[in-house]
């Protein structure tokens, strides 16, 4: 360094007092009130994550809410699938011991009559279709 002209020779104090020196309290009393608001913070910071998880994490509340939702949606539909089913059985347990029953499935499903009975199928006329409006 001393073969620069420019450069000034840099010696050990010089150099020492150019690194920051680390702030040191004054007293205890202020490095303890310094501890306690670090200490605050981090508390806050992680009680916050914990409150945001809970409410949005994967177990949280908005996802048991859904859960209990999407639970009263399918014993809904578990209620009604058993109303069908139990109606299936009567209608089934009615054809196989009611003729009456039997009888008025055989013509309305498969239009049968009795012999000697014309039977005569009305149809609904086709709807019409509506015109459309005119080409541009």
């Amino acid at each position: 360094m001393a073969d620069l002209p420019d450069a000034e020779p840099v010696s050990a104090p010089t150099a020492a007092r150019r690194t920051r020196p680390r702030k040191r309290f004054r007293t205890a009393v202020e490095a303890r009130q310094w501890r306690r608001r670090v200490i605050g913070y981090a508390v806050t910071t992680i009680a916050f994550v914990l409150v945001v998880n809970a409410l949005v994490g994967e177990n949280g509340y908005l996802a048991t809410m859904r859960a209990n939702r999407e639970s009263d949606e399918l014993r809904a539909q578990l209620r009604h699938l058993r109303e069908e089913n139990q109606d299936i059985q009567d209608r089934i347990h009615r054809l196989k011991t009611d003729p009456a029953a039997l009888e008025e499935a055989a013509r309305r499903d498969l239009r049968l009559g009795k012999p000697g009975e014309t039977m005569v199928v009305i149809k609904d006329a086709p709807k019409p279709k509506a015109p459309e409006g005119p080409a541009k």
